[in-house]
């Protein structure tokens, strides 16, 4: 069934009657007969300024300095047109469509299950180390533009088949205009992935994404495991992540402080100087921004590891550090029976070889038995007529 008629830079299109998605605040809908393009439309009426950031955006050209390959998707699902009502009121914005099956949200790699139905064969240790490079390449790059992600989660990210990431809801980007020397904050961020500072109601900046990045890396790296999950020893409660990220409270800096969740990945999976660049980010770095790598650092880093991933022999999907003399996938699915890359039909399954007959009978098997009749008949024939 049809929704309701937007207009798009003066063109009229119809939107899909339920949403592909939705929040607090908005509503991503499908353009009926448009497989490209849909429509964010604000649930509460966008003000003036909500009107201005977006229009301004429109003007701006972000990362246009930088070559693409031409099988690349955009880096950016950036505004494309605003949406406005019948009586020309201002709804919302058009931006390019980044769905299932082409693009999946980051997300979806942090489970196995997710993993081998979205990713099927590819999704190994060494492609999350891709996709973990390029997060961090696009954060350093954005930063260059003087953009601010500012709500960066595993939601607001996309990856492709090729490991490539899409940022979404750029509308929320903090950034200065150009032209005016305007600034627009970025008023929302998420708390799992929310440096103390911003917590507290302070602005996004540069050292905020820096800050989530170094978590979502974290999390690629270990298959999903969050930095500051679990709950503190001397906890009276239940602590959530937000709680453990506001009290410095990490397994990964401090593991004698926490009850680890029952199948975490161990820390050392990373490789050493990507574990110094996590602890500086989820111990000193916590609560001074200034102590943070950047996103440039766990770039370097990153493309250091990219070139020396070692693949294990046993397993299909097993790829790992190459600071790690043996494979630790093989051995946490020996230890916990559970593979965290392979299902449980993909791991293979050694031949057993056919149980051995008795020494008798494969003296005399049937073949060798078929042999000799067949040469007692010759020797018939060619004796028989001298008889």
């Amino acid at each position: 069934m049809s929704g309701r008629t937007v207009f798009l830079d003066g063109r009229r299109v119809t939107l899909a009657e339920h949403p592909l998605k939705g929040g607090g605040q908005a509503a991503v809908f499908p353009v009926e007969g448009d497989d490209h393009t849909v429509v964010k439309l604000y649930r509460d009426r966008p003000g003036p300024d909500q009107e201005r950031r977006l229009t301004r955006m429109l003007a701006m050209s972000p990362l246009a300095a930088r070559p693409t390959d031409a099988s690349q998707p955009p880096e950016l699902a950036w505004p494309t047109a605003l949406a406005r009502g019948p009586e020309g009121e201002f709804l919302g914005y058009a931006m390019h469509r980044f769905g299932e099956p082409g693009h999946v949200q980051l997300v979806g790699l942090f489970t196995r299950a997710q993993r081998l139905r979205l990713f099927l064969d590819r999704a190994d240790w060494r492609f999350l180390l891709g996709v973990s490079w390029n997060l961090a390449f696009m954060t350093a790059r954005m930063h260059h533009d003087n953009l601010v992600i500012g709500d960066f989660s595993s939601s607001n990210v996309v990856v492709d088949a090729n490991g490539f990431v899409t940022f979404l809801d750029c509308d929320s980007i903090a950034f200065t205009d150009p032209v005016t020397g305007e600034a627009f904050p970025c008023l929302m961020h998420t708390t799992d992935y929310s440096s103390p500072e911003r917590q507290a109601g302070g602005p996004a900046t540069r050292a905020s994404d820096d800050f989530a990045l170094a978590v979502l890396v974290y999390q690629l790296l270990t298959a999903g495991n969050h930095p500051f999950g679990g709950v503190p020893h001397e906890s009276t409660s239940e602590s959530t992540v937000k709680d453990n990220i506001a009290a410095s409270v990490s397994y990964v800096v401090r593991p004698e402080l926490v009850v680890v969740p029952r199948g975490t990945v161990d820390p050392s999976v990373l490789p050493p100087e990507l574990l110094t660049l996590a602890r500086s980010a989820f111990g000193p770095g916590v609560h001074a921004p200034a102590a943070r790598p950047s996103a440039e650092a766990w770039l370097r880093a990153l493309d250091k590891e990219r070139a020396q991933v070692r693949v294990c022999p046993a397993r299909p999907l097993h790829t790992y550090g190459s600071h790690l003399p043996t494979c630790p996938w093989c051995t946490r699915a020996a230890t916990t029976g559970h593979d965290v890359f392979n299902g449980p039909r993909s791991v293979p399954v050694p031949t057993p070889a056919p149980p051995q007959q008795p020494a008798a009978a494969r003296r005399f098997s049937p073949l060798v038995g078929v042999a000799l009749l067949v040469a007692l008949l010759l020797i018939i024939l060619i004796v028989a007529p001298r008889l």
